[in-house]
């Protein structure tokens, strides 16, 4: 595993009730977002900062073959539809030939799904890995067009669901100032 950063923070979320540790710094809203690289479907890497200058939503989740997170990823790729040209990314350490079964089977087109089980980057840089069971824990941020964390959600129980409306909401007014920052430049 890599370990970027010894930031451990305890006492935040629950597994299945039980206390864990979460690696990482938690990042706020206002934060500029972290970078992180982690791997796309065809195995090839994915820099975050490479999609820099569009509204994005990360979603961290434990891994796409749970029904709450089956039922996240679904909702996004739903909402994608509203939200322009917003970029929905679910992260979680899945392999990505998993990842690409699972998109296949639930019909999940609009979402990209990332891996970050190769070096944990994304998990150690959002503050999201388990430490007991390396997993990520759940989480969901909105990342606006100039890099600034606009929302921020770290779910205390990571079988619950995280507050998706709150979400989508958060990433409608990004992309709305987004592109009306483009008309008046």
């Amino acid at each position: 595993m890599n370990t970027v950063t010894s930031t451990e923070r305890t006492g935040v979320a629950t597994f299945r009730g039980n206390p864990v540790t979460l690696l990482g710094p938690e990042v706020a809203v206002g934060d500029r977002a972290p970078d992180f690289t982690v791997l796309g479907r065809d195995m090839a890497p994915v820099r975050f900062a490479s999609l820099s200058g569009t509204t994005r939503v990360i979603s961290a989740v434990p891994s796409l073959e749970t029904p709450v997170c089956d039922l996240q990823t679904r909702r996004f790729n739903e909402a994608v539809a509203e939200l322009g040209e917003t970029s929905v990314l679910t992260v979680s350490v899945d392999l990505p030939p998993a990842q690409a079964r699972w998109c296949g089977a639930a019909g999940v087109e609009h979402v990209r799904t990332l891996s970050d089980h190769r070096d944990l980057s994304f998990g150690l840089a959002y503050g999201v890995v388990i430490k007991e069971i390396r997993l990520l824990a759940r989480a969901v941020f909105v990342v606006d067009a100039t890099d600034t964390v606009v929302h921020a959600e770290y779910v205390r129980e990571v079988g619950q669901p995280a507050d998706l409306d709150a979400a989508i909401d958060a990433a409608r007014r990004a992309e709305t100032a987004r592109r009306s920052a483009g008309r008046s430049a």
